[in-house]
């Protein structure tokens, strides 16, 4: 097998594509051959040493994946050799193959093409329970998504469509303003020419949203929150923009409105039995056609490098998906 090897985390250079001995999987592992893996915010931070999960050295980044399962180990009896499945195990995706644990291998239906797979646990998962379990969003509520023309932007935009939300994308540029109407945004904010403030109280008539989905963080946060809804909720769900905010505590007094925390991988080993009956209702919306992962572009593995500096530049729109032969 061949894998992009990290072992010293000093950023995207000191990745080396080698030739690895191919591993065989134990009790309760699966050998997956890798088909797609996607390129997700956490895997820039993993390589710079950076991410709160660091793996011990040398290992593989790539923490998303889609492939065919070649071998797998004792005690594995509900996967078998030639299935197909979707992983999210944190490492090991950017390579030809893998060993992954059984238990988070989610089988696929024929239907269900790797690039869309490797593109669907981290964003939907997320999104999903930052907005129905977090957020308890309801039909008719407003939604303002920041970041919205990122992975777990369009992911939130759709699943609140889904649960009949009113949905407004705010993004960087009119090119990402117009992805995010193509995909069911009901309204955009392009915050690099307009005042976000201003509007958000023209596009709400001075109420404000009622779910307020930021995975950006940055100099956006405190003005978004200025203008939330009376009872509203404000999802916290990471900060791309490379700032933590600090937001002044009178506000949340004042309208009443709620911080909350989204960390679904923490939610993920908290809860495994919920986290699973959210991932069984995400592939029957996806094969529902209520959910379609937005790819930007494919590339293949042996331009992981190039990929990581497409990302870097923030220039993607939905997700990028390296593909294997």
């Amino acid at each position: 097998m061949h894998a992009w090897l990290c072992e010293n985390p000093t950023g995207i250079d000191a990745l080396n594509w080698k030739e690895l001995p191919t591993p065989a999987p134990k009790a309760g592992e699966v050998l997956i051959a890798i088909k797609a893996a996607s390129l997700n915010f956490p895997d820039i931070l993993i390589v710079q040493n950076k991410y709160q999960m660091k793996p011990a050295l040398p290992f593989v980044p790539g923490s998303e994946y889609a492939g065919v399962i070649e071998a797998v180990g004792e005690g594995v009896k509900h996967l078998k050799v030639g299935q197909s499945v979707a992983c999210l195990s944190g490492t090991g995706g950017f390579g030809t193959h893998t060993i992954a644990p059984a238990a988070l291998c989610i089988p696929l239906p024929p239907d269900f093409p790797f690039v869309d797979a490797a593109a669907f646990i981290m964003i939907y998962a997320t999104s999903h329970h930052a907005l129905v379990d977090r957020a308890q969003l309801k039909a008719g509520e407003t939604v303002l998504v920041l970041g919205a023309a990122g992975g777990v932007g369009t992911s939130a935009i759709q699943i609140a469509k889904a649960m009949g939300a009113r949905v407004i994308a705010a993004a960087s540029t009119q090119e990402k303003c117009d992805l995010c109407k193509k995909i069911g945004a009901d309204a955009t904010i392009n915050y690099t020419t307009e005042n976000l403030r201003d509007a958000i109280k023209a596009l709400t008539d001075g109420k404000g949203p009622d779910v307020i989905y930021d995975p950006v963080g940055g100099e956006f946060a405190e003005p978004a929150f200025r203008s939330i809804a009376w009872r509203g909720r404000y999802l916290v769900v990471g900060f791309a923009s490379g700032t933590i905010p600090a937001l002044p505590l009178n506000l949340p007094l004042l309208k009443v409105a709620s911080i909350v925390g989204v960390f679904w991988g923490a939610f993920a080993k908290a809860e495994p039995k919920a986290n699973a009956a959210m991932l069984g209702e995400l592939v029957q919306w996806y094969g529902q056609g209520k959910i379609k992962p937005v790819i930007d572009r494919t590339m293949p593995m042996s331009e992981l490098k190039a990929a990581y500096a497409h990302m870097g530049s923030r220039g993607v729109m939905g997700k990028l998906v390296m593909v294997n032969p």
